[in-house]
């Protein structure tokens, strides 16, 4: 993997003055959200909340990829409640700021508390600096294991932009490290796809080149729920 570098932002962008590391926090898990107390199926609150390939912008079905792994998700011993958080255009940042008021009221009296987020590729086009991307992720996944509830991060998936490709592959590793740290899973969705015929063959088609069509989204549910899916809701035997 390439070495991860800041990129240059507008004047005062770059400085993260007077934010904390982010390692100077680091809460230990409840584990309440995997709490299975009680009679009857396990009571699971599955919120996603990202950008638009969290709410499947491009695809003509109108399933992204969320909608597709939600189909696959059922169980006998399951009662799985989902929401959709995306909104396009959102980078780390607007999620940091938005996932509590937006998710909590979901959560409600769910026995199980579950968060998948989706950003990245936002913080590219924006040029957020590396540091202040993996920052925002860390507070989001710092928060959500003090109260308890278990988070799950997708990756961003490649485009057919070079320029914006280096700058989601330094993103890309960044969160691929801010999980492992936490022990967090995450989805790498831009190395299995960056040279994908199929996936490059549904950008070339797009209106923007960025978001793709039902194939893509195919894709990236496939990689979604062969990337520790059913071990992270413990619906595997």
């Amino acid at each position: 993997m390439s070495q991860s570098v800041d990129h240059p932002v507008a004047a005062g962008e770059g400085f993260d003055i007077g934010y904390p590391s982010e390692d100077d926090y680091r809460p230990e898990f409840t584990r309440s959200a995997d709490a299975v107390a009680g009679d009857g199926p396990r009571d699971i609150g599955l919120v996603f909340i990202g950008d638009a390939f969290i709410a499947g912008y491009g695809d003509p079905k109108g399933l992204g990829w969320v909608s597709r792994v939600v189909g696959r998700s059922s169980h006998p011993d399951v009662d799985l409640t989902a929401y959709n958080l995306g909104i396009r255009g959102d980078s780390s940042a607007d999620v940091l700021n938005r996932w509590r008021a937006e998710g909590i009221p979901r959560w409600g009296d769910r026995r199980e508390r579950r968060l998948v987020i989706g950003v990245g590729q936002a913080d590219a086009e924006q040029r957020l600096t590396t540091a202040r991307s993996r920052l925002n992720l860390a507070n989001i996944l710092d928060d959500t294991t003090a109260r308890g509830i278990a988070a799950f991060v997708v990756g961003p998936p490649p485009t057919l932009d070079p320029d914006l490709n280096s700058r989601l592959e330094i993103i890309v590793e960044a969160q691929a490290d801010v999980c492992s740290r936490r022990s967090v899973p995450f989805v790498d969705c831009f190395y299995p796809l960056v040279e994908h015929d199929q996936w490059i063959s549904e950008l070339s088609t797009s209106g923007d080149q960025r978001h793709p069509g039902q194939a893509g989204y195919g894709l990236l549910a496939w990689l979604v729920l062969h990337g520790g899916w059913e071990r992270w809701l413990h619906l595997s035997s």
